[in-house]
């Protein structure tokens, strides 16, 4: 699991959002619709994935 990576896009805008689920897609690097970033597949990321499921695309790279 420590050598995977997860390709995470955001398809939604953070605009209506909570503003805790706006600050966990802006500390995850998404800033812009259409931003992708590649993170590393650990506990922590797929606890921030969990919380904005709804505003992003997650690919397994």
């Amino acid at each position: 699991m420590a050598d995977k990576k997860l390709k995470i896009t955001l398809v939604k805008s953070t605009i209506g959002a909570v503003p805790k689920n706006r600050a966990t897609a802006e500390s995850m690097g998404l800033r812009k619709i259409g931003k992708s970033v590649v993170l590393p597949d650990n506990e922590a990321t797929r606890g921030q994935i969990r919380q904005i499921s709804h505003l992003i695309k997650v690919e397994e790279v």
